[in-house]
């Protein structure tokens, strides 16, 4: 039982690094002078997303395996949430480049 608490304790710490990790490389990457690469994130999670109701199972109504997709489509973009940070960190370089363009 020790193991297995030392186990998943070990696995959270490494998703938990492995999480802030892409926060912070977002981050860099959203930061750039150029808007693409901060766009790779959010463009690749959005992608798998849309993969991810083809792996639902028939439940046998039509109605069913609709909502399933739906449902499993909206749980899938969560991880697009990077486009958020992208937007932001683009909306401060924006307002800081239109600062620099009216101060001079």
């Amino acid at each position: 039982m020790a193991i297995a608490s030392r186990f998943i304790i070990v696995s959270l710490i490494i998703l938990l690094v492995f999480l802030v990790g892409i926060v912070l490389l977002q981050i860099f990457l959203s930061r750039r002078e150029s808007r693409w690469p901060g766009l790779v994130l959010p463009l690749l999670t959005f992608l798998s997303a849309l993969l991810l109701p083809l792996n639902v199972m028939d439940t046998g109504s039509v109605s069913e395996n609709i909502l399933l997709a739906v449902v499993t489509l909206l749980a899938g973009n969560i991880p697009t949430l990077p486009l958020a940070i992208f937007l932001t960190c683009s909306n401060n370089i924006n307002e800081d480049c239109r600062l620099a363009s009216v101060a001079s």
